[in-house]
């Protein structure tokens, strides 16, 4: 599962790098998703594998919050990178006549370094704060990464302050993406309802179906696992439910993206020619 993720997330960039006719601002924040899919399942699964191969489940207290840092920048990017692909849909379909003028490259770079810049910060944060909590020795994660809200649970010190961070940035950086996504697609959804011939609506379907499966797929499973570890005490339940979550998407986006995208799959085809590795 790995090794497809890396490889077809890699192909994905560089199909949209090899191709001019994919430089624009829908196949940019696909190339950068890309790359966050990459780094998002490389922060957790690496050490997992290291794990099962060494029939060891250790890791060092530096090595644990160097992950869960990781973990949120990531995913947090990740939340973003959903929002701003939502939102140049909404300017494509809503605002056409626009739309080169508003996604122009500099809004682009900005919500990129912004998206970076906040989850950054997020992860810093959550780690400064879990470094004030006080462990016990010989601590035992039941879980296959440092996931926060389990370190959280391991701490023999107040753990209250932590708790209500947790919530209340979870709700700003989850629920304002997805807020912003719902928005999109509402205003997307009227905006196509109004056009008359049925192959124009097909036709602006047909643009935000691949979007609209990865969204589903990646908020679907994220609440999954808040799910399953609010009404369950099983570790194990939740540890796969987390599974789902870091790694089903991001293995499952290039699928997505690439056949239900007729420019991804010529521009595929066109670097598989050209490539001697490939």
């Amino acid at each position: 599962m790995y090794l497809v993720t890396v490889l077809g997330n890699l192909l994905i960039i560089l199909a949209i790098c090899s191709n001019s006719h994919l430089h624009t601002p829908m196949y940019f924040f696909l190339s950068n998703l890309s790359f966050t899919d990459i780094c998002f399942s490389t922060s957790t699964v690496p050490t997992m594998l290291v794990n099962i191969q060494r029939q060891s489940k250790t890791i060092s207290y530096a090595g644990c919050l160097t992950q869960v840092c990781f973990v949120l920048v990531f995913a947090g990017v990740e939340n973003f990178l959903l929002a701003a692909k939502a939102y140049d849909r909404y300017v494509a379909i809503c605002h056409p006549l626009r739309y080169s003028v508003i996604m122009n490259t500099c809004l682009c770079s900005i919500m990129i370094l912004l998206s970076l810049t906040i989850s950054i910060v997020d992860g810093l944060l959550h780690r400064l704060m879990v470094l004030g909590l006080s462990f016990c020795t010989e601590l035992e994660v039941p879980h296959y990464f440092c996931e926060l809200d389990q370190v959280i649970k391991l701490a023999c010190s107040d753990t209250f302050l932590n708790d209500i961070l947790v919530y209340v940035v979870t709700s700003m950086l989850g629920g304002v993406p997805l807020l912003g996504i719902i928005y999109s697609y509402i205003k997307i959804i009227s905006s196509i309802l109004r056009i008359s011939s049925s192959g124009g609506k097909h036709k602006a379907f047909s643009t935000c179906g691949s979007h609209l499966s990865v969204i589903s797929l990646f908020f679907g499973t994220a609440f999954g696992v808040y799910i399953s570890s609010a009404f369950t005490d099983s570790t194990r339940k939740t540890a796969i439910a987390s599974l789902m979550y870091t790694m089903v998407p991001q293995m499952l986006n290039p699928f997505i993206y690439s056949l239900r995208n007729r420019d991804m799959k010529e521009a595929l085809r066109k670097l598989i020619r050209t490539s001697p590795f490939l």
